[in-house]
């Protein structure tokens, strides 16, 4: 069998708001999609996409490895991916249109095309892989390599025949992770992301999973990939990749792109544990769910074990929003998980979303007033993205135009009906930011001013003196008092 390319859809330079932050992540599930076909005695190599100026130019990479097989497998571990942008999308097309040009086998695996079958088909694909890929990309792998072509018997495939689109049977999630080989980083030009990282944030981060999948079921949150189910790596087998990645790369810091870290009980204090007894020092910051960080026991121990920052899905200060989303948490253990999270050194960083159907000017208003008291080092501000396959979409489907996915990740279109307009939402995007920042500076200068001696100079005791009586009501005050009702 000719070798086997892999890549993936997410170019850089295509999501300008990502572009210009500058901290990209390898595409992990592509990696991991290259060592599982290695290990199993494939040929195959790795065209990277990420600082590509577009797909343009990927047609001169299918020549030089004379592939005969194109594999487009996106990142399932990072929420870009999931996000199933347009400028993405039509890289994908491009890039199909490319392999089949040269007479390619095409294979698809990715959030998007499990949502777009005939689209990917439509534009030359031969099958789409639906679920887990992993099991499906070597199950077609041997079929191609001996002739058995029996496509129907493979679990989680889409593909047409004589003009109609077959779907097989659903394909069963992986339940022992540790069977997967680690990633095929040998593959990855890792210079371009180091450099990058370290000329926008001083420091370079790797992404590293340690489970699949989310058990629970928020009503927006699309899972075309993983579905319901949760799965983790041994604790041991994380540590162990983190000990060759140490020896590899020169890293100072870890994302676990885990959608919940550390759900299992017990395995964040065997973690912590494993690292203790063999001397190692990490840094790293995770995503979890406010119940789950309202445990001291399981915030002392993501501490222990070097978290520095922590990702919540928030969502809103509203409780009557947060229980129409299903999000299964109470606004109480949001502040409980902020102030455990501040006593063990952990910053707490927040995802907020507007714009979810019902959500009213209190509703806005108990969002920020939240956001403003509890003052996470970070947030991360969108508006309700209905994606397919989720309670939310189906809610809303019958208002979505032509439109149903965004361009690039900063564009936050509203793409339904709401309360209100989607300029709306953007100039409460914007700010919520300005005032997220103000309210920090004003909570640094309070602490300052209780340390004189750090200050360098009375009349920045006076600067900080002035700062430090402006109530924060104020500018939340001006926003909402000015901006009217706009009926749908």
């Amino acid at each position: 069998m000719q070798n086997i390319l892999l890549s993936h859809s997410y170019f850089l330079r295509l999501d300008p708001k990502q572009w210009e932050t500058g901290r990209p992540y390898a595409p992990l599930g592509t990696l991991y999609a290259a060592a599982w076909l290695r290990e199993n005695g494939f040929r195959v190599s790795l065209y990277d996409s990420m600082f590509a100026p577009g797909p343009q130019d990927f047609g001169a990479e299918l020549d030089k490895t004379g592939a005969g097989t194109f594999v487009l497998y996106d990142d399932g571990f990072n929420y870009l991916t999931k996000m199933c942008l347009t400028n993405m999308r039509e890289a994908a097309f491009a890039m199909i249109r490319q392999a089949r040009d040269r007479g390619c086998q095409v294979w698809v695996s990715s959030s998007d095309s499990s949502d777009h079958v005939e689209e990917y088909l439509d534009q030359g694909a031969d099958f789409v892989l639906l679920g887990e890929g992993e099991m499906t990309l070597l199950e077609l792998a041997i079929a191609l390599r001996d002739g058995t072509r029996q496509w129907g018997q493979i679990a989680g495939l889409a593909f047409r025949e004589e003009g109609k689109t077959t779907r097989t049977s659903p394909r069963a999630v992986l339940r022992h992770l540790d069977q997967l080989p680690l990633p095929a980083w040998d593959l990855l030009d890792i210079q371009p992301y180091r450099q990058s990282w370290m000329r926008h944030a001083g420091y370079f981060s790797l992404n590293l999973a340690t489970t699949r999948g989310c058990p629970y079921k928020c009503n927006w949150c699309a899972k075309p990939i993983y579905g319901n189910r949760y799965n983790s790596r041994s604790p041991l087998e994380v540590v162990r990749e983190i000990q060759v990645l140490q020896n590899s790369f020169d890293f100072q810091h870890i994302w676990f792109c885990d959608d919940i870290f550390g759900l299992k009980p017990g395995w964040v204090a065997e973690f912590a544990d494993l690292l203790e007894k063999k001397c190692m020092s990490i840094r790293f910051k995770i995503q979890a769910r406010a119940d789950l960080l309202a445990s001291e026991s399981y915030v002392r121990d993501l501490a222990r074990a070097g978290c520095e920052s922590v990702w919540m899905g928030a969502e809103s200060g509203s409780q009557k929003i947060l229980d129409a989303m299903d999000k299964g948490i109470r606004v109480d253990q949001i502040r409980q998980a902020t102030q455990l999270l501040r006593k063990h050194g952990i910053a707490p960083c927040f995802f907020i979303q507007f714009g979810y159907p019902g959500e009213t000017m209190d509703d806005i208003r108990q969002t920020i007033s939240l956001v403003n008291e509890l003052l996470p080092l970070q947030i991360g501000v969108s508006v309700s993205y209905p994606l397919p396959g989720t309670l939310f979409y189906e809610k809303v489907k019958a208002e979505l135009g032509n439109k149903s996915n965004w361009t690039h990740s900063d564009e936050l279109a509203l793409m339904f009906r709401n309360t209100y307009r989607p300029a709306f939402y953007k100039r409460l995007h914007r700010y919520l930011h300005r005032t997220h920042r103000k309210h920090l500076a004003l909570d640094r200068t309070r602490l300052l001013w209780k340390n004189p001696a750090a200050a360098t100079g009375s009349m920045v005791r006076k600067a900080l003196s002035l700062l430090y009586y402006i109530p924060a009501s104020f500018f939340s005050g001006l926003f909402l008092r000015a901006t009217p009702k706009i009926t749908s």
